[in-house]
């Protein structure tokens, strides 16, 4: 009940405040890891001693695994070797490997010299890969059978392999070498007669992916085919090991906060520490260099209303109007850049579907800029009138309504292209299509959209 785990949380943090090492044992005991992990980044340096002074080691092994990778080494190194040892050892073999990435180099050769033979050969073949690929995220923690084995014989070694194996939901089939052949269920096992064959019930992988594959991938074809596992392999078809639904949570959600970053024009690298952690200078940071990139593009907008000085001078009420045409612009292109990023994400847009994408926006673009348009007229020339505004000789409203809701429809139309046409561009040099189109999509049309407005005023009011 959430009542309750707020209650323990309190009385956790209560028993640090007061010292209380029988209290926090009882705490602690009761809370998940994921909870005890959040207890300890806001706590401060005394609070944090207090925590590893008193807390089992297997325990917070667990615990370890999801703290902020700026936190490891620092907590690690509160530890005596012969507990860092333990910690370590006790930590599933793919969560150790992204531990030690994050640890600095002399660090990382320290601990690796902590651990057994075989733990070591397993982190160092898991930390060969990059820790945003595929094989980074894996575990090799594995359940594993030969084809030639019978049921007996595969359930004998399963019974060897149930503790250390990280799920036993789906079990692959591997010929003497390690080359992945099939998958097995075990209730297949279990309900199968004890001198069957394993070649006999196995079922076909046809869903693989490579070890150097960008983890984004892999959390894509989990999600598309509702998978339980999904095996990792490398060229030659030899299993590596595979990535768990938690692996896929934790991406999805590092993939969605990095995109909602870099749309909002935030630079770095990704914080693993809660927002009130995260030092105020790496907020700043992160901010500030977009932020000084934009203002400086925002300059053109000032330049673009200098040219047109004499159109804004000749009939001022254009004031009114030409904030609602910029922004209109900037929100029909942030849509299309949301939904055309959202698309690349999810892996929706091949590389041969450009033209159609930019058709389709182009349509819906000149769609919602006809309606938009009407509208605004329509209001214009009914609303405007009740003003009295003063129009120069030769304006009329009908033709000041034109203009506007001309500007209005080109406006949309364009912006809409520009949102779709920035990340498709983006990708195709090689940039993440999330920094550079959100960002600069804003600034893109708040030009585009004051040289459409004052361009169509002057056509359509004749200024001079």
């Amino acid at each position: 009940m959430p009542e309750e785990r707020t209650m323990d949380i309190e009385n956790l943090v209560g028993s640090i405040a007061d010292f209380n090492a029988e209290k926090f044992a009882q705490a602690a005991e009761e809370l998940h890891y994921a909870d005890l992990a959040n207890v300890f980044e806001d706590l401060d340096d005394q609070g944090r001693e207090f925590f590893t002074k008193n807390i089992d080691t297997a325990r917070f092994s667990e615990v370890l695994a999801e703290l902020p990778d700026t936190l490891i080494e620092e907590t690690l190194e509160r530890f005596p070797i012969a507990q860092q040892r333990e910690i370590l050892g006790q930590l599933v073999d793919d969560d150790r490997a992204d531990i030690l990435q994050d640890v600095s180099t002399s660090a990382q050769q320290r601990y690796l010299a902590l651990l057994q033979p075989e733990e070591m050969e397993e982190t160092r073949s898991l930390m060969r890969y990059h820790e945003e690929t595929a094989g980074g995220r894996m575990t090799t923690k594995v359940a594993r059978i030969t084809q030639n084995m019978s049921v007996k014989e595969a359930l004998d070694t399963l019974r060897e392999e149930q503790d250390s194996a990280e799920s036993l939901a789906r079990i692959y089939v591997v010929d003497e070498r390690g080359h992945l052949l099939g998958k097995v269920r075990l209730r297949d096992l279990a309900f199968s007669t004890w001198d069957t064959r394993v070649s006999s019930i196995m079922e076909e992988v046809d869903i693989t992916i490579l070890a150097t594959a960008d983890q984004e991938e892999a959390a894509q074809i989990f999600s598309k085919y509702d998978m339980t596992l999904l095996p990792v392999v490398n060229e030659y078809e030899y299993l590596l090991g595979v990535i768990t639904h938690d692996d896929v949570l934790e991406i999805l959600e590092e993939e969605s906060t990095e995109d909602i970053e870099k749309m909002s024009g935030i630079a770095g690298e990704q914080s693993e520490e809660t927002y009130l952690n995260t030092a105020l200078s790496t907020h700043f940071k992160r901010r500030f260099p977009w932020l000084l990139i934009l203002a400086m593009l925002a300059i053109s907008s000032g330049y673009v209303m200098l040219r047109f000085e004499d159109v804004l001078s000749s009939i001022y009420l254009l004031a009114l109007y030409l904030p609602m045409v910029v922004a209109a612009g900037g929100n029909t292109g942030g849509q299309a850049a949301a939904m055309v990023i959202r698309a690349m994400s999810l892996g929706e847009l091949e590389a041969g579907t450009t033209r159609k994408v930019l058709s389709k926006e182009v349509c819906l673009g000149a769609m919602l800029g006809s309606v938009m348009g009407l509208c605004i007229a329509i209001v214009t020339m009914f609303i405007l009138p009740l003003f009295n505004p003063q129009l120069p000789v030769g304006v009329t409203i009908a033709s000041f309504s034109l203009a506007v809701s001309l500007a209005l429809a080109l406006q949309i139309t364009s912006s809409t292209l520009s949102g779709a046409l920035l990340p498709i561009g983006a990708r195709a040099i090689k940039l993440d299509p999330a920094v550079v189109a959100a960002p600069a999509i804003t600034t893109l049309v708040d030009i585009s959209g004051m040289l459409i407005y004052f361009t169509a005023a002057r056509a359509i009011l004749h200024i001079t």
